[in-house]
């Protein structure tokens, strides 16, 4: 199995290496997802740590029942070799309907078929009104590549 583009990146490959993922993310289907990563894939979490697909699958089921009408954008921070930083922000409510942006940075790691062996992500949560909500759905075709403001 093999996930193109393939390391190492250059700034298009890196850059349709991240459309790929917020694009797969925002489709919070977990097989879907989890199909971009090696089946011994390691992810560190915010305080949790994930190994391999069945355990990423699981996570982000459990995941997305809780953070509803989930909405992300993500952004390429920096790239070398088989290696790309990304930063994001995601929208998304608890069953109590209460809004939430999160920020955070990822550093991602990918094998020679262009699967990802290892993601640690670092991530803040803030409550927002309804009424300062940006995210809404994926990404427009006409806004792909383009990065939104963090704050």
């Amino acid at each position: 199995m093999s996930r193109p583009p393939f390391p190492p990146f250059t700034l298009e490959t890196a850059r349709q290496k991240v459309q790929a993922a917020e694009d797969g993310w925002n489709s919070r289907d977990p097989e879907r997802v989890a199909a971009a990563y090696s089946e011994d894939s390691v992810w560190r979490n915010r305080d949790r740590h994930v190994h391999g697909r069945a355990e990423i699958v699981a996570f982000l089921t459990d995941k997305w029942e809780r953070e509803l009408d989930y909405a992300l954008r993500k952004s390429l921070w920096t790239f070398a070799g088989n290696r790309i930083a990304v930063r994001f922000q995601y929208e998304c409510h608890d069953a109590a309907g209460t809004w939430y942006r999160s920020y955070g940075n990822e550093n991602w790691e990918f094998d020679d078929e262009g699967l990802m062996v290892r993601r640690e992500a670092s991530i803040n949560d803030r409550v927002i009104d309804p009424s300062e909500r940006r995210i809404f759905g994926p990404r427009p075709e006409e806004e792909k590549g383009v990065d939104i403001p963090l704050w």
